[in-house]
């Protein structure tokens, strides 16, 4: 007989761009942190574009403020109707300096730092923004990652 363990979840991690399946997964994250009386946490992960325009020193401050803000009050909003506690932070998903960062290996390193007990990750969006950085994430995430997965 096989030991069944009832999952046990304190924190939900939701990678997030610009992308509506994101939207979607933080939906899903703060649903699930809700049925476990858990908390959420949301990465803007930043793409590719971006940190090279910071790294350069030419980015558009303002603008990418502003995305920021609205990635982020999205959260909010859902966090707020499902009634669940949530963080927030930012994270280069690229780096000029170090070859094996990437936005999966940055949603798994979140993941590590947090302790997260359950991740939600968008699925490849279609319609190929460059905002949408987590494009190719989930599949790394699912097949990397220590924690219950769910891409949606």
């Amino acid at each position: 007989m096989t030991d069944r363990r009832p999952l046990s979840v304190d924190l939900v991690l939701a990678p997030v761009d610009a992308s509506d399946e994101s939207t979607d997964a933080v939906a899903y994250a703060a649903a699930i942190a809700s049925k476990y009386d858990a908390r959420v946490h949301v990465v803007h992960v930043l793409g590719e574009e971006v940190v090279r325009e910071i790294e350069e020193g030419v980015v558009d401050d303002a603008q990418v403020a502003a995305d920021g803000e609205a990635i982020m009050e999205a959260a909010e909003r859902i966090a707020a109707e499902h009634e669940v506690p949530l963080s927030t932070s930012v994270a280069y998903g690229f780096s000029t300096k170090m070859k094996l960062r990437h936005p999966g290996s940055v949603v798994l390193d979140t993941a590590e730092e947090l302790d997260a007990d359950f991740l939600v990750v968008p699925r490849e969006p279609v319609s190929g923004d460059p905002g949408e950085v987590l494009a190719k994430a989930a599949e790394y995430v699912l097949l990397y990652a220590s924690q219950p997965v769910l891409s949606v």
